[in-house]
């Protein structure tokens, strides 16, 4: 028989608190399992520095075989790992728990800032996601950025932008009072129409927009604006004035104020639109200065 011992004794006193494992293996065993002669010898030399160790504490014997079963070494019960942490919520459709609708407009502002999910992001000089007030009555929706809202990140700054101006003080609101964004967040070159796939890519940072700030109604400028949020197929001119619906919020579809720079006969139409939405809303508008 040959005697594996897998516990280096150290030099103090045995006691009773101490059990020293010692396993019994028979030298067939070994050599089945394909332990070599290096491996052996140094089992060889571990046993012969145990059994020194033993006679140096007065044990003058060690039984050959155990009629009793060694009692198995007693561990303390390892202490349970700490759950792990939960993961952040990701920025999701609605508004987290928790923060402010200041602050997650703001996370979704930094995500379009990194956004690379289309080409657009290629040949954009800023992304522009969007500005304005929380729960407002109204929400503009546009097509895109154009060079000018591209140059500083704003939406609706160009000429169009300030004959939106002009449309919302008509209705009695200031820029800051309503909130002003678009389909999508960087500016197609050469102001050409966004792709679908370039909208499917970026409509969920506006989606995510409105639920947290939840305007009363929404107003989509243009053809552009009223296909990607509610999938409209009829040509603007003959959907103008008509209402749909998104996720429970009431929108009117009219044109596009570039539209309106090139057709001013359509202002009009436009102007009965808008007046349409105030009267929704329990409003008229304000009597010019």
């Amino acid at each position: 028989m040959f005697f594996v011992f897998f516990v280096v004794p150290q030099k103090s006193a045995i006691d009773h608190s101490r059990t020293l494992a010692i396993s019994q293996f028979s030298l067939p065993f070994l050599l089945h399992f394909g332990y070599n002669a290096s491996l052996m010898n140094i089992l060889h030399s571990q046993t012969v520095e145990y059994l020194r160790y033993l006679k140096e504490q007065g044990i003058t014997h060690v039984p050959g075989t155990s009629k009793q079963p060694v009692t198995p070494v007693k561990r303390a019960p390892k202490a349970a790992p700490d759950p792990a942490p939960a993961a952040p919520p990701l920025a999701g459709a609605a508004p987290r728990g928790g923060l402010t609708q200041s602050v997650e407009l703001q996370l979704i502002t930094d995500e379009v800032a990194a956004c690379r999910r289309c080409l657009l992001h290629r040949t954009r000089t800023r992304t522009v996601p969007g500005q304005g007030a929380l729960r407002p009555d109204v929400m503009f929706i546009g097509e895109g950025p154009g060079a000018n809202e591209d140059e500083q990140g704003i939406a609706f700054v160009g000429r169009a932008g300030q004959l939106l101006t002009r449309m919302i003080a008509a209705m009695g609101y200031t820029r800051d009072e309503v909130f002003i964004g678009n389909i999508v967040k960087c500016r197609p070159p050469g102001n050409r129409v966004p792709s679908p796939e370039e909208m499917n890519d970026c409509i969920p940072y506006l989606k995510r927009q409105i639920a947290i700030i939840q305007p009363k109604l929404i107003v989509c400028l243009g053809a552009t604006a009223a296909r990607g949020l509610v999938q409209e197929t009829l040509p603007i001119g003959k959907a103008r004035g008509q209402w749909r619906e998104f996720e429970g919020i009431p929108v009117m579809l009219t044109f596009h104020p570039a539209y309106l720079l090139r057709d001013g006969t359509k202002k009009g139409a436009c102007w009965s639109d808008l007046k349409a939405v105030l009267a929704r809303l329990g409003k008229t508008p304000p009597k010019p200065a």
